[in-house]
């Protein structure tokens, strides 16, 4: 069952276009990894997800509706993000009982056992908390509504690794527990590739990739070698990423497509691989050049 289909979705801003006709099916009960550069879109796709703002074109259905002002998103979807207003005159301890009266699957002892173990104080106002306190916060409202959707937008902003960590592994102990919906958009992809199962890569508001996670470690290879022999080796393939190396060495990221015979050529003819972390593939499919920042350098 697919939880989130969008078909041409298109995102308009005045001239500005967030999002450029995009089309994908998220299923039910993954975790999904948003993925792309800042001003991909990311942000703006959630928040059509979650019903806090319209398309501009296109089609977009969550649980078969669609999502705009549907009070049933609303209750069976949650938004967590680090640019959340709180109402300022509840304490933390209120703020949680006001979440157990609007999400029907509430969870008051997971919120309670999370909020006493990052050391929260109940008293206290959301506006007084630091950045990362604000980040610890927001996950404990998004984990413990067990929403059947569940959307953390850069959920580990201000926090610190030791924190960012539980955080993980909180998901992945809530999710095997209670299996949802999780659609994570986080800058710090090699912490949460683990996590994922599916990776929705999007550029300039297009998807670019949507492919499972363990497909997605294994969908390029690095190659090393002399620069006219790796320049003859690529010179029919998808270049991803290319780098100098000294005089006479180059290293390229191509697509991960060789027969047995080529891999066996290539090394007969000195040629080195080596695999490339998602995280790594990331950077390199949504530069807006195959040499990233040494194409700057390489132009004087």
């Amino acid at each position: 069952m697919s939880v989130v289909t969008c078909n041409g979705l298109t995102k308009e801003f005045g001239r500005k276009r967030a999002l450029n006709n995009l089309s994908f099916q998220i299923e039910e009960n993954k975790i999904t990894g948003l993925i792309g550069r800042n001003g991909s879109g990311k942000t703006t796709l959630l928040k059509i997800i979650a019903g806090l703002i319209k398309e501009t074109s296109g089609k977009i259905e969550v649980f078969s509706e669609k999502p705009f002002n549907n009070l049933t998103i609303s209750a069976n979807a949650i938004f967590i993000h680090d640019q959340m207003n709180l109402p300022a005159a509840l304490n933390l301890k209120e703020i949680l009982g006001a979440a157990a009266n609007f999400y029907e699957n509430w969870e008051s002892n997971l919120a309670q056992r999370l909020f006493d173990y990052f050391s929260l104080n109940p008293s206290q106002h959301y506006q007084d908390l630091s950045n990362g306190m604000k980040s610890t916060f927001n996950t404990i409202l998004g984990l413990s509504a067990r929403c059947p959707l569940t959307i953390f937008d850069e959920p580990t902003t201000g926090m610190d690794a030791a924190v960012r960590n539980d955080f993980y592994r909180a998901v992945l102990k809530e999710y095997i527990a209670y299996p949802r919906s999780i659609i994570i958009s986080s800058h710090h992809l090699n912490e949460i590739e683990d996590l994922l199962e599916d990776i929705l890569l999007i550029k300039d508001g297009k998807e670019h990739l949507h492919l499972p996670a363990e497909e997605f470690k294994e969908w390029a290879i690095g190659i090393q070698g002399k620069k006219a022999i790796i320049n003859e080796w690529t010179k029919n393939r998808d270049i991803i990423y290319t780098k100098n190396i000294g005089h006479d060495q180059s290293y390229v990221v191509v697509r991960s497509q060789f027969s047995n015979q080529e891999w066996q050529q290539a090394r007969a003819n000195g040629v080195e691989f080596s695999p490339v972390t998602a995280s790594d593939l990331c950077i390199y499919l949504t530069s807006k050049t195959e040499g990233g920042i040494d194409d700057v350098f390489n132009q004087g």
